[in-house]
């Protein structure tokens, strides 16, 4: 018993890393995929981008953002995400959406800006390192 409870802290502790970025990715995909009339190829390139709507594929995620992600991380970081949450669960939500809508004002760099990619039912970076 002791062996399976020092087995589970440690995953615990292995794992609390990554639910800062998972809660962003549950916040945007329920903004952005979570309505029955998004697109079922968009939701599938939701799916298989995962992290790296914001993050950049092969690079340390926790340091490198795709141009996508530097512009959420603009308006929103992972510090005023926990505070926002931990003040008022329904308050965040509304601070968090407003963080996406203000970053998808921003333009990528094939022009277009994030909000109108989304849109038309694309990944927002053009430099996620996935297809």
């Amino acid at each position: 018993m002791k062996r399976f409870a020092i087995l589970f802290s440690c995953f615990a502790l292995l794992a609390t890393p990554v639910l800062g970025s998972s809660r962003f990715k549950k916040q945007w995909q329920d903004k952005y995929v979570s309505a029955d009339d998004v697109d079922s190829d968009f939701k599938s390139k939701v799916r298989k981008h995962g992290c790296y709507i914001c993050h950049v594929d092969g690079e340390e995620k926790k340091e490198v953002r795709n141009e996508y992600g530097k512009a959420v991380n603009k308006f929103l970081t992972k510090k005023d995400y926990d505070e926002w949450v931990k003040a008022d669960p329904e308050e965040a939500k509304k601070k968090i959406y407003a963080a996406f809508e203000k970053a998808g004002k921003a333009k990528s760099k094939d022009g277009s800006t994030f909000e109108d990619k989304i849109k038309n039912n694309k990944v927002p970076a053009t430099d996620s390192g996935k297809e």
